[in-house]
């Protein structure tokens, strides 16, 4: 596979990044990522990996867009007020970059469409909103052999990291949250609040975080540090770093 020269040119300031390189740029034209939650995490994840020339992308939500969203969910304009999410973001990346296969798929992910929607992506970034579907989507990516990025947000506290629960040795998400979280009842922004220059934050480390899946074993950025999970207080602000470690006991990965 080789890039043709319009994209050559498209992607320069990577391609002379000695940590990422032809090689890496490579890597991302020809990944496929499946995005759960075209919202406040999604939205900047979204721009950013679409930006990197990320191949394919399959973007999953069931919400449609409304005014309250706009102050953070950046993919989105005046226009596409009561539109499907996961449509206009789709319309969005193909505006931005017409190269790119982007696909929408407007539908809850739950435990027993989990695996379906997955199947075939080389990597799953969760930003959605409730502790039901992450743990369906961390529990198919185990199940599927998929590496997943994970990002979340409650006001100023936010965690993002990579999970590998289908490799030895190495935690899933819900051995980081546990059993106790199976609900859809967790905190909402509509609650709680949220600032969205905090989010877009959040979101865009998610996607970094996905580039280093993405790219790893092509060039030297390409280090998933998995179950390295990033806590970041956006008021001191501050960053720290704390390893989730594999539950002998977890149902998902420690069979």
């Amino acid at each position: 596979m080789t890039l043709p020269p319009d994209r050559l040119d498209r992607f320069a300031r990577h391609i002379v990044l000695p940590e990422l390189g032809g090689a890496g740029q490579m890597a991302l034209a020809g990944a496929h990522v499946a995005v759960i939650g075209c919202g406040g995490i999604g939205s900047p994840a979204i721009q950013y990996l679409a930006a990197a020339g990320v191949g394919r992308l399959t973007l999953i939500d069931d919400d449609v867009v409304e005014a309250s969203n706009l102050q953070r969910q950046t993919v989105f304009t005046e226009d596409d007020l009561g539109r499907a999410k996961a449509q206009a973001a789709a319309d969005w990346v193909q505006r931005f970059d017409g190269a790119l296969e982007v696909r929408a798929v407007v539908g809850r992910i739950g435990e027993d469409r989990a695996a379906g929607m997955l199947e075939g992506a080389t990597l799953v970034l969760d930003g959605c909103d409730n502790f039901a579907t992450r743990l369906a989507v961390s529990d198919a990516c185990v199940a599927l052999g998929i590496p997943l990025t994970s990002a979340a947000v409650g006001r100023f506290q936010g965690q993002v990291a990579n999970f590998a629960g289908h490799l030895p040795d190495q935690a899933c998400y819900r051995c980081w949250v546990g059993e106790a979280f199976d609900a859809e009842d967790c905190d909402s922004c509509a609650a709680d609040g949220v600032l969205g220059a905090f989010v877009g934050m959040v979101g865009t480390m998610a996607a970094m975080a996905a580039i280093r899946v993405l790219v790893a074993g092509t060039c030297t950025l390409g280090d998933p540090q998995w179950g390295k999970l990033q806590l970041i207080d956006g008021l001191a602000p501050a960053i720290r770093t704390i390893t989730v470690p594999r539950d002998p006991a977890c149902k998902a990965c420690a069979g």
